[in-house]
């Protein structure tokens, strides 16, 4: 079982409650205007804030773009 992209149009960014972006190569929840990486494991996003990666502005830069 994958993780289930439906899943974005219910689910938000705990930290700033924006919508969030899947991506598939790194397997993460982005969300851009918090600046955070959501790990997904074993199908299940992990959205705790402890948990997410910081995003680089260049980063935050190629999905906004």
């Amino acid at each position: 079982m994958a993780f289930d992209i439906k899943l974005l149009e219910i689910i938000a960014c705990p930290v700033c409650k924006g919508k969030l972006r899947y991506d598939k190569a790194h397997s993460e929840l982005i969300s851009t205007a918090a600046k955070l990486a959501y790990p997904i494991r074993d199908d299940i996003p992990v959205l705790l804030e402890t948990e997410a990666r910081e995003l680089s502005q260049d980063e935050v830069d190629s999905w906004n773009s």
